[in-house]
């Protein structure tokens, strides 16, 4: 093998395929990235056994080959070159190392042979459809944050992606819980969603496919079959397995009979949180809302550092009630609101709580009480 590109080309290539390598593995090949080299062209490839990278990116190929060498080296290597660089990979000497030239300087990287790199074979998608990135975007920036870190229930450690029919038009569905707190997302189903399995897409994955979403003028391919999904940004593939497991009937827990309408502006609400909840034990982080004549006192009880209170003008007319939350979680459903105010509906103070923009909004979220 032997190739020239520019620097510049080979970071951004490097910079998408290398996250996914682990800092530490049991099994050498998996700390190394695949580079082949063919056609004008360079493909690199990485795999953790459960999530595969892959991109190409054009170069000057004098010899066509392949190697693997370890992806964070290499991805620091060229990193630290000076921008606007040209720099050559060659295969050399009979222990078969790579050669990596640029300027006056060298590096000989201890290569393992391409023909043990693992493949994540996909086989066949029974489901291809384009998905605008802002929209993949949406769905999982705003449930992300609700995905369980709870291994034993491994089942709610991603996204559950699947469609449903809402009035007659079919929605492509993103849920996340982790028993606490909920959140459902839901956008119009590109044409070749309907009928695809529920999958449930894992936390690594997920976090991955965020990062790619780097041009949001761009349509993402999205490919699913019952085991493996992939997802297509220009250049760049990333093919991940599924979890293998069944996702709670979530509409279960979302309540339906929730007659209490509180609405709030959104900015003084969080900043009222947060300041209240200073003072609460990092343990519980319970937060007490009072609810009564257009009035919510927050309050937090902390037998170890005080007490503290605060009241703010909300838009309230049904019977009063006090009910008890995680202030962290209250702040986290917080921030994934998209407009200015809250819609709080409540029911009593044992009961969930659903949190959303407005009536009929594409995101909603449930969030359980605490006993305060």
């Amino acid at each position: 093998m032997k190739v020239t590109m520019e620097r510049t080309t080979l970071l951004k290539a490097l910079g998408h395929v290398h996250r996914i390598v682990e800092r530490r593995n049991t099994i050498p090949i998996l700390s190394n990235v695949l580079i082949e080299a063919s056609e004008g062209r360079v493909a690199l490839k990485s795999t953790d056994l459960d999530l595969e990278a892959t991109e190409s990116a054009p170069a000057d190929v004098a010899q066509s080959g392949a190697t693997t060498v370890a992806a964070h080296v290499i991805y620091d290597i060229v990193r630290k070159l000076p921008e606007g660089a040209q720099l050559s990979l060659e295969i050399t000497g009979e222990s078969g190392q790579l050669l990596l030239r640029s300027g006056r300087a060298r590096f000989f990287l201890q290569s393992l042979p391409a023909s043990d790199f693992p493949d994540l074979t996909a086989g066949e998608f029974s489901h291809r459809f384009l998905l605008p990135a802002v929209e993949l975007k949406r769905l999982i920036d705003n449930a992300q944050f609700a995905i369980s870190t709870e291994e034993t229930r491994y089942y709610l450690n991603g996204i559950f992606f699947h469609t449903v029919d809402v009035g007659g038009a079919t929605m492509l569905r993103a849920v996340a819980t982790d028993g606490h707190r909920l959140a459902r997302v839901e956008t119009s189903a590109p044409e070749g969603a309907a009928g695809m399995p529920g999958v449930i897409a894992p936390r690594k994955a997920v976090g991955e496919v965020q990062k790619l979403l780097e041009d949001m003028t761009q349509e993402v391919v999205v490919e699913i079959s019952p085991t493996k999904a992939r997802f297509q940004f220009g250049d760049v593939k990333l093919t991940t397995k599924l979890i293998d497991g069944t996702f709670p009937d979530y509409s279960r827990v979302i309540p339906s009979h929730n007659d209490k309408r509180l609405v709030v502006e959104k900015e003084p609400f969080q900043r009222a949180v947060d300041r209240v909840s200073t003072i609460s034990s990092e343990r519980g982080r319970a937060i007490k809302l009072s609810i009564s004549d257009n009035r919510m006192t927050l309050s937090v009880n902390n037998p170890d550092s005080g007490s503290a209170s605060e009241e703010i003008e909300v838009d309230y007319d049904s019977t009063p009630i006090e009910i008890g939350f995680n202030a962290r979680y209250l702040l986290d459903i917080a921030g994934q609101l998209s407009g200015d105010t809250a819609l709080i509906k409540l029911s009593d103070p044992g009961s969930p709580t659903i949190i959303q923009d407005r009536d009929g909004a594409a995101a909603l979220y449930v969030l359980m009480p605490l006993r305060v």
